[in-house]
């Protein structure tokens, strides 16, 4: 079941990278008591996600905090290395919280995984933003094509806050 507006998000485990190294953060943690848009890519270093989606943020980043966004996090099926690198190369480290779904275990829980193994890339998340309440999503949005940027934007977002 795929998770909607409305609904709370069910408890996992991210990984982030912090000065000490990885540290695990649960979904309860991260999102309890503020507003979170949470952005999801099918990969690190993806056409798309490298060059249009995780700069889209960066690039709205003032614009979301106006409208009362405490945190943009980005996640994907990736390891946290992997995260921590694409956070340095989007210049988007220190600005957006990048939060490792090494496993697809989140993607799973919330119902969108995808098959990319067609492509060789095997477990990935579909594309998609989310608003978040308080663990509660409040908008969803989720891209038809994972290797599109349409719905998933940020100034889509903003729209929606």
């Amino acid at each position: 079941m795929t998770i909607s507006k409305g609904d709370r998000l069910p408890e996992a485990t991210f990984l982030t990278m912090t000065d000490e190294g990885p540290a695990p953060v649960s979904t309860g943690d991260y999102f309890s008591g503020r507003k979170v848009v949470l952005f999801a890519i099918p990969g690190a270093f993806t056409p798309t996600c490298h060059a249009r989606h995780i700069p889209d943020y960066v690039d709205n980043l003032d614009a979301l905090k106006e409208k009362g966004v405490d945190a943009v996090a980005c996640t994907a099926v990736n390891d946290v290395f992997v995260m921590d690198a694409q956070a340095e190369a989007a210049k988007a480290k220190g600005k957006i919280d990048f939060l490792a779904d090494g496993n697809g275990d989140f993607a799973k829980a919330i119902g969108l995984d995808l098959d990319a193994s067609g492509l060789g890339l095997g477990l990935r998340s579909h594309r998609y933003a989310m608003i978040v309440d308080d663990g509660v999503v409040t908008e969803i949005f989720v891209e038809e094509n994972p290797a599109e940027m349409t719905v998933s934007g940020a100034e889509n977002v903003l729209k929606a806050l």
